[in-house]
């Protein structure tokens, strides 16, 4: 089954958000979920109910806004973080008068990247006050912003988390886990348009100059043109000699555009 133009120029007509840059398949995938969820009878029984309906519109644009993270996701990647990237960074930034490493986590969703990276950057700087750093997490969802801030999270969607960070980094209250307020204090959580033609990087950041984007499973949800408009703007935020990061199914899109990985499969690629 093949997209047709009649659900991309009716999304645009009545909510003006443009789903033309997201790659077919996931689009029909995000489509065929919605039929499922709605009960609709076929493709154009849910778009005649997509065209009655302005709370499935709302639905559907926030269902393909939906992005998916887990803490410590890659093994390899976090463990080259943290044994040679950020120790790398820290030692550079002391060198130079803006001390505070600096980090992007491009597609947050639920905070869990961020979050690891904080952590990482905690037990680096062994609480000394004097290595700081702030990470600046965004997403298009405002849901996804919302519950990043709130930084709970279910008991099974840290598996990934060893017991000594749990008991360090987390409070428990019943099955779910709260990020302890410490760790937050250098963060900030906000809703970015990484398509905005006005804005570079988050506008929190001021002047962009990150040592460390992590951008991981997102370019896949768009078609080429797109991918290389983010790339482009991400690059344009980096510090000189900053690293990108990707996610595993990522690696072969950036290695195509001539990035330069640093170290094999760790998706953690320079320019």
């Amino acid at each position: 089954m093949e997209i047709n133009k009649y659900p991309i120029e009716l999304l645009m007509r009545t909510t003006g958000y443009d789903v033309s840059k997201y790659d077919d398949s996931f689009l029909l995938s995000t489509l065929q979920k919605r039929i499922f969820e709605t009960n609709s009878k076929s493709m154009e029984n849910y778009f005649v109910f997509l065209e009655q309906n302005s709370l499935e519109r709302a639905e559907l644009i926030e269902s393909l806004r939906i992005s998916y993270s887990e803490f410590f996701r890659n093994s390899l990647t976090f463990a080259v973080l943290e044994r040679i990237i950020v120790p790398s960074i820290v030692m550079k930034r002391d060198k130079t008068k803006h001390k505070d490493v600096r980090i992007w986590s491009v597609a947050c969703a639920g905070g869990q990247e961020a979050y690891s990276l904080a952590i990482l950057l905690e037990e680096i700087s062994n609480g000394d006050k004097a290595q700081g750093y702030r990470i600046f997490a965004t997403d298009q969802s405002e849901t996804q912003i919302h519950d990043a801030v709130n930084g709970q999270f279910p008991s099974a969607s840290l598996n990934n988390v060893s017991l000594k960070r749990l008991k360090e980094r987390f409070t428990k209250h019943n099955d779910m886990y709260a990020i302890k307020p410490e760790l937050k204090e250098n963060m900030a959580f906000s809703v970015f348009d990484l398509f905005s033609e006005k804005m570079t990087c988050p506008p929190e950041s001021i002047y962009g100059d990150f040592d460390l984007i992590f951008c991981a499973n997102l370019l896949f949800y768009y078609k080429d043109d797109y991918r290389k408009s983010i790339l482009h703007k991400m690059r344009n935020s980096l510090a000189v000699g900053g690293y990108l990061i990707t996610g595993e199914v990522e690696r072969d899109i950036l290695l195509r555009y001539k990035y330069r990985e640093v170290y094999p499969y760790s998706a953690i690629f320079q320019v």
